[in-house]
């Protein structure tokens, strides 16, 4: 189904990128096309973040790196019945460009009231970096190796550690679980269990599309920071999600990873959020109920808590 702003007939020029011309495959990588509500559910889950602290508690913040912006935001967890508690890592999305870990406080909730912490990441923005996006997914892994390294200092489990990511997030998170960790000295599942919702996992398309203009990609770029070109490294079970009414890209690029990632043997589960556009997926992950809410808690042992 298109929105109208897409389904209006104009003429097709060259194609670019399979059957779509520049205009259609520009209209694909701009989710504002397929959610024209993006900036009320920008307000609403500032104000909503804000709220859940004011109501709760604030986040103990850390620093993972020397620079401002590398720090992340924890919420610890509220029930527990174990010395450590499992970990979620959120990497917020925004097209490389936007967001803040305030931003993206209302999601810990959930997870809080069951025994888990919840950590947001914050990281460098594209416009930042000379249009590279080698330093936010190189900024997410070394947040990920802090939090492996550091748990104890907030009473987290090392050994249980789960990624949870959306849109631009879920390219940089699909970047860590494909990620050689040895490379590190770190287990190569460090992270045992990934969500990753509305993300894109091969960045060719991308790098065609109007993205280009503020990403400078590279051919090195695009290969190394395709996580469906490094599936032999993946080590970590996989949920991967889109919702009906996002742009026919995001769909076909979630479906192809997760077809990759079944063809290679290892566990993926793909949800479909039915009815749900690129940015009202993101609230059902701060749902208990929700679509990805009960996924998560699920993967992480937490169902019914």
């Amino acid at each position: 189904m298109n929105p109208p702003s897409v389904a209006a007939k104009r003429p097709k020029g060259p194609l670019v990128w399979r059957d779509m011309d520049q205009s259609t495959l520009d209209d694909a990588y701009d989710q504002l096309v397929w959610g024209p509500n993006r900036d009320q559910l920008t307000k609403r889950r500032i104000a909503n973040s804000a709220a859940m602290r004011a109501r709760i508690r604030e986040p103990k913040r850390f620093a993972y790196g020397p620079t401002p912006i590398e720090g992340l935001d924890v919420y610890p967890a509220i029930a527990s019945g174990a010395a450590k508690a499992p970990v979620a890592i959120f990497v917020h999305g925004g097209a490389w460009r936007t967001g803040a870990a305030s931003d993206y406080g209302f999601l810990a909730e959930p997870f809080m009231h069951v025994g888990a912490h919840f950590a947001v990441l914050d990281f460098v923005k594209v416009d930042d970096t000379a249009g590279s996006l080698f330093p936010m997914a190189e900024q997410v892994r070394r947040a990920i190796a802090w939090v492996f390294g550091n748990a104890d200092r907030f009473g987290g489990d090392r050994d249980r550690l789960y990624l949870i990511s959306h849109s631009s997030g879920s390219h940089l998170a699909g970047c860590a679980v494909t990620h050689d960790w040895s490379k590190e000295g770190l287990p190569r599942d460090i992270l045992k269990g990934a969500t990753l919702s509305s993300g894109m996992y091969d960045l060719e398309p991308v790098r065609l599309s109007k993205r280009s203009e503020y990403v400078k990609f590279t051919d090195a770029m695009e290969h190394e920071l395709s996580a469906i070109r490094h599936i032999d490294k993946l080590h970590t079970p996989l949920i991967v999600s889109y919702g009906t009414y996002e742009s026919p890209e995001f769909k076909r690029q979630t479906r192809d990873f997760a077809a990759a990632v079944k063809a290679a043997g290892k566990p993926v589960e793909l949800l479909v959020g039915d009815g749900y556009n690129h940015f009202e997926m993101l609230e059902t992950l701060g749902n208990p109920y929700g679509l990805l809410g009960r996924a998560v808690l699920k993967q992480m042992g937490l169902r019914g808590s």
